[in-house]
């Protein structure tokens, strides 16, 4: 493959543009990869283009050769599956519904587990057919909200999503495993840093799922690691170690004291230790219950319910954690206190919520026999020694609380948990049957009765997986693409006009012709200071600069990744780059 500059649908540009908000999303576009073209959705430019089919190739690489059969869903679905799965709603305002001519509801395919569950229940029909996994490569769409960084979160992307089909529990664990070993293979590929962790599986469904994270500052996922062990975990999926259970009637009664002004934890605290409050200094925020009322709207429910969860006072109650967890329900921060005159703002304490009707969940620090300082439920009034399961029993535990670094590790005990952020490149999901109860997905089976496969679902974001390897292969010069993931393997640029020039194509041919991708900068109305500075913006992994020395019969090889510049003879030059593309591509084998 030759490419020419000169008649390449290219245009770097110089300044950054003024939407960008993270590198990848900067860089792509100044070095001429995409262009934007609405909110949310990407123009890829040839060079884009490339670099998308070179990560697609190696996920359709790395999928088939675990046995997995490439098919091909429409984008655009009908409503019924949806409705029969339970996702039509689900998704609420996150999916595209349109209507066609005859009025019949559609949806553009965020997802296909129900176009495959469909699928394998129209084609197979006994055992023997089984296992099976099918994938695709396929555009998905998304209703963001806020779409942002570029390809980070866009409305329409490019995902690689396989399902696999098992007839019974162990049949579905080895084919996450295989997946999750592919999917190990393919990030490395990609030459990400990327991380394994615990996941919630939300809108998905099912039992167990990681995600794969590439590690990055402007990752929009937080994630957890220990300092002592291998555990990593989304930070939604963090599980909080609980302390013993204690005697609830090992606590003096409860006693309510005058606190007035003191609607927050921080004052309440100064006043509790000001007044020694039932005869003890030493108050913490930790020792108080903080009681935060939120608000649950279940998909299409036209009325919200109220939930109120309680916490020690030196946390804040994590939204973002609260939602996977009562996913696919919607989650808000409650504010018509008007209407709920029995809530006491700044005052609220759990006494009185199951009169109320009112469901109590609490953080799992919060354990029977613990006692509490909390509010008394009356304006400017507090209660000390409120105990767990003596004064209120909770309906159930919730993980609500913010995770902060220093947390200790639920998994060994002794590590302490450090906070990162990452992309999500892949998600892998244990889903059992949820997809096939819903259709009715039954096969004959080995001795005759039906059989009701399990599923299995992967998803990569293929896309996405470019932003995510622009954010972690970048200098303050450009891009810095890895040699599996380039749009090309040779970018020659010729420092000056005729000899050089012609100079220059002529090794772009003879590169070319032994099986090299080439991109030549034959550019004569341009600098060589422009064109540069366009090597290092557009970062192909090895440039070949053909100036001043040519009448010597010398060229410059420079390495983009390590800044090397060596002078070599032409024909030195050319067998370098052929042994180490050579190399690259033997090492993919």
């Amino acid at each position: 493959m030759l490419l020419r500059v000169s008649t390449l649908l290219l245009r770097t540009l110089r300044e950054d543009p003024a939407d960008a908000e993270v590198p990848s999303h900067r860089l792509l576009l100044r070095a001429g990869y995409v262009r934007r073209a609405a909110p949310g959705g990407y123009t890829w430019l040839p060079l884009g283009k490339l670099v998308l089919d070179r990560i697609t190739a190696i996920v359709r690489d790395e999928m088939t050769a675990i046995g997995d059969q490439e098919v091909h869903f429409p984008a655009l679905l009908p409503a019924e599956p949806y409705r029969t799965s339970g996702r039509w709603t689900e998704y609420g305002d996150d999916i595209f519904t349109l209507a066609d001519r005859k009025g019949a509801e559609h949806l553009l395919a965020p997802t296909h587990e129900e176009l495959a569950a469909l699928l394998v229940k129209d084609v197979f029909t006994s055992y023997r057919d089984f296992p099976v996994t099918l994938f695709q490569i396929q555009t998905k769409f998304r209703d963001e909200a806020r779409p942002r960084a570029g390809l980070l979160r866009g409305r329409e992307f490019l995902m690689k999503d396989a399902y696999s089909f098992d007839l019974d529990a162990t049949g579905l664990q080895a084919a996450y495993d295989r997946h999750r070993e592919a999917y190990r293979r393919i990030f490395t590929r990609l030459g990400l840093d990327f991380t394994v962790v615990r996941a919630m599986s939300g809108a998905m469904g099912g039992s167990a799922s990681e995600e794969f994270l590439a590690a990055t500052p402007v990752g929009e996922d937080t994630y957890v690691g220990c300092t002592r062990c291998d555990y990593a975990a989304n930070t939604e999926a963090v599980v909080t170690g609980a302390p013993a259970a204690g005697d609830p009637d090992a606590h003096p009664p409860v006693e309510v004291h005058d606190t007035p002004e003191t609607p927050t934890i921080a004052s309440l605290v100064d006043l509790a230790n000001g007044r020694a409050l039932a005869g003890r200094t030493g108050w913490t925020a930790a020792d108080t219950l903080k009681n935060v009322v939120l608000t649950v709207r279940q998909p299409g429910a036209e009325r919200a319910e109220l939930l109120v969860v309680g916490l020690p006072g030196d946390r804040e109650v994590d939204l973002k954690r609260v939602g996977a967890v009562l996913a696919p329900a919607t989650v808000a921060v409650f504010d018509d206190w008007a209407a709920h005159p029995e809530l006491v703002r700044g005052y609220l304490g759990p006494q009185v919520l199951a009169k109320h009707g009112v469901r109590y969940l609490v953080d799992p620090r919060v354990v029977t026999g613990s006692a509490w300082l909390t509010g008394a439920n009356e304006p400017g009034r507090h209660a000390t020694d409120v105990v767990c399961g003596r004064d209120f029993v909770p309906d159930g535990t919730i993980e609500a609380a913010e995770v902060r670094p220093g947390d200790p590790c639920s998994a060994c005990g002794d590590g302490e948990l450090t906070l990162r952020r990452g992309i999500e490149v892949g998600h892998i999901f244990q889903l059992g049957r949820r997809y096939t109860d819903a259709f009715v997905v039954d096969v004959l089976g080995p001795e005759g009765k039906p059989v009701r496969p399990t599923m299995g679902c992967y998803g990569i974001g293929v896309s996405r997986a470019v932003a995510a390897v622009a954010e972690q292969h970048h200098d303050d010069r450009g891009l810095v693409w890895p040699a599996e993931v380039a749009p090309c393997d040779v970018h020659v640029v010729s420092a000056g006009k005729g000899p050089q020039l012609d100079a220059a194509l002529e090794l772009g041919g003879r590169l070319s012709a032994a099986g090299l991708r080439v991109l030549v900068d034959d550019r004569s109305h341009v600098s060589a200071g422009v064109k540069f500075t366009d090597v290092e913006l557009i970062g192909i992994p090895r440039a070949v600069v053909v100036g001043r020395r040519l009448a010597d019969g010398y060229v410059e090889l420079r390495d983009r990744a390590g800044g090397e510049r060596t002078e070599l003879s032409v024909a030195d030059a050319v067998a370098r780059l052929l042994d180490e593309v050579g190399a690259t591509r033997r090492n993919r084998v």
